[in-house]
């Protein structure tokens, strides 16, 4: 028998052995919970998309990271795979996560708003599976309806407004003119920056809400000229989490300053032009997959499972006590490509993380920014310290 032979025949059989392994490797699957119809997601308002805004459904954040983790799950015999489940409240999620849980799934990302996150948690209390929150920034749900098993890849509001209150003091635009929404978002995104422009030491010189209408009685509270005139002030926050009222304030204020918050300067987890850390050929993987640019629920969907991933291959798939204890430790290190080693907060299980100051086309800034300095961790001056946490598991 030639050499060439004898090369074919060893080239099967590690082909066989490969599939024999492959075929015996243990599946261990998440659940992706998420609602039928999600106005979020309307894609109705994408013409009128603001920064501020998701991208669209992160699920496919989810399936780059599964695909990015093939190879390092055969280094120790497992393949990770992903059901999607879909309904039509917390209830029906609920009732999705119970089939799920009985068929083995432990990990769940959870792509939906905050009072369906908080539903899905307490109902969920104690028992043996982790929720993934890629979508939710609200900040009670890292307070008062904090849960053990509830983990934050998605930054909270608090961070967000946190890290352009950063930005706004290394620029010197102390004097914040805010205007506020009036949907209930609007108010948690207004509160979280009034809470930061306290921190930080900015002074609001006034606050008005905008009210977005076809009525004519209410057309003057949506008048951007109206609204921005009056006293002085170095910059506008606009708490907008619907966008459309927000994407008319830039340039047609009456003195020409920044916009930030909503619209003009955002602070987000992720941004597809952020050039460093091995971002572009993360951006790049994202864009095949989805067709789109990549989000921050995008990212957050992406870290969780490669949160997960990272914690069963240091674990050696190490019985779920040990994988949890692992996972909310600072022995791992994940990495975001953001420059940082990325890690939960023991007290709220909120991800550390840099956030990305950008504007349409451009990252201007990562905060923490330098000079804003913590006692343990620099990331702590985003969002809610170990000291102002009201985390009761």
């Amino acid at each position: 028998m030639n050499s060439r032979a004898l090369t074919h025949i060893a080239l099967a059989a590690s082909l066989l052995l490969f599939a024999l392994v492959a075929g015996a490797a243990e599946v261990i699957r998440f659940g992706y919970l998420e609602l039928n119809e999600d106005s979020r997601y309307d894609e109705r308002k994408a013409f009128f998309r603001t920064l501020s805004r998701p991208l669209g459904a992160p699920f496919a954040g989810a399936e780059v990271a599964l695909r990015e983790s093939r190879f390092v799950g055969q280094a120790i015999g497992v393949s990770f795979d992903i059901v999607r489940a879909r309904g039509a409240d917390a209830p029906a999620l609920l009732a999705e996560l119970e089939k799920l849980h009985a068929e083995g799934v432990r990990h769940f990302l959870v792509d939906a708003p905050g009072k369906v996150v908080a539903e899905l948690a307490a109902a969920t209390r104690g028992r043996e599976l982790l929720l993934f929150n890629v979508s939710a920034p609200d900040d009670a749900l890292r307070q008062a309806q904090c849960q053990a098993h509830l983990y934050h890849t998605i930054p909270n509001h608090g961070m967000q407004a946190d890290a352009l209150a950063q930005f706004l003091v290394a620029k010197k635009w102390r004097n914040v003119l805010l205007l506020q929404g009036p949907r209930d978002e609007d108010k948690l995104i207004g509160a979280a920056f009034e809470n930061s422009a306290r921190r930080f030491g900015l002074k609001i010189v006034d606050k008005k809400d905008f009210v977005l209408s076809n009525d004519p009685r209410q057309r003057e509270l949506g008048n951007v000229g109206l609204l921005t005139a009056g006293g002085d002030y170095d910059v506008v926050f606009v708490a907008d989490s619907d966008g459309e009222f927000a994407r008319s304030v830039p340039y047609d204020t009456v003195r020409p300053r920044p916009v930030v918050g909503a619209e003009g300067l955002v602070a987000e987890a992720w941004h597809w032009a952020w050039p460093r850390h091995g971002a572009p050929q993360l951006t790049s993987r994202f864009e095949k997959q989805a067709k789109r640019h990549m989000g921050s629920a995008d990212w957050a969907a992406w870290v969780a499972v490669k949160a997960v991933v990272e914690a069963v291959v240091r674990t050696g798939n190490a019985p779920f006590d040990k994988l949890v204890a692992y996972l909310g430790g600072e022995e791992i290190t994940i990495d975001g490509f953001k420059g940082n080693r990325l890690y939960f907060r023991d007290w709220d299980r909120q991800l550390r993380q840099p956030l990305l100051i950008a504007t349409h086309n451009a990252v201007i800034e990562r905060a923490p920014l330098q000079g804003f300095l913590h006692q343990t961790n620099n990331m702590d001056t985003l969002g809610f310290d170990r000291r102002d946490s009201r985390c009761k598991p």
